[in-house]
């Protein structure tokens, strides 16, 4: 099917935000008085704190009591300490660009707050370029579940089946899968290629993206599309 929309991941995906992230939790959790190690939260990076909190402490909800607490005190280490160290993946602005050129729908999915979001898509320097996403409040249950994904194609009125999702997580590529779109996958979220394994393809970066456009799934699927422009692959 000709592709019409891509729905794009922010966190490891645009920017470089993963460890940020995976420290964060660290410090919220010990602020509390839980000591987490890194290596701990680290893998678990692309999932959803609704989902990440009880896998790293059985007994918390992050809905409610202490669990609420550390997830809320988390979002504030990202935006007031975290986020001056955060710096955008390579080419992600150029690929954005790119593809909006080409006529393609886009939409940011991600289950950060909308404090966060307005953050991230700063840093990643595409704020001006996509105007709809979802975040935490749009969906009861974040990734891996499919409901981030579900919410964003019905935001862009997008079919699953015209679509492709930018990723960097196994948790990202199992939420889309459920929905039946498949993920483009970037190295840049830490995750190995076995754990990508699920992807339609893999590449380093925005940016790696970028110089094979011409070869890549995004313009093998678009092929067909009226309004796309073709892109010179940079050799």
């Amino acid at each position: 099917m000709p592709l019409e929309g891509v729905i794009i991941d922010v966190d490891g995906t645009l920017i470089f935000s993963n460890d940020a992230h995976a420290q964060a939790w660290v410090e919220a959790f010990a602020d509390y008085g839980y000591e987490i190690k890194f290596a701990e939260v680290r893998p678990l990076m692309g999932m959803g704190g609704d989902k990440l909190i009880p896998k790293i402490v059985p007994e918390l909800n992050a809905d409610e009591g202490v669990g609420k607490q550390i997830s809320n005190r988390r979002k504030e280490l990202i935006i007031n300490k975290f986020s001056s160290e955060i710096v955008a993946t390579n080419g992600s602005r150029e690929l954005v660009q790119e593809m909006k050129d080409a006529g393609l729908r886009l939409i940011i999915a991600s289950s950060s707050t909308s404090e966060e979001m307005d953050v991230l898509l700063k840093i990643a320097r595409v704020e001006d370029l996509i105007s709809e996403h979802t975040t935490s409040s749009d969906a009861e249950n974040s990734k891996p579940a499919p409901d981030i994904v579900q919410v964003a194609l019905q935001k862009a009125d997008l079919d699953a089946d015209k679509t492709v999702m930018l990723a960097d997580t196994p948790y990202d590529i199992e939420s889309a899968g459920k929905t039946g779109v498949g993920v483009i996958a970037f190295r840049t979220g830490g995750f190995s290629d076995e754990e990508l394994s699920g992807a339609i393809a893999i590449y380093n970066d925005p940016a790696d993206l970028l110089r094979q456009y011409d070869r890549s799934p995004l313009a093998k699927m678009a092929s067909h599309h009226p309004n796309q422009i073709r892109h010179s692959a940079v050799q």
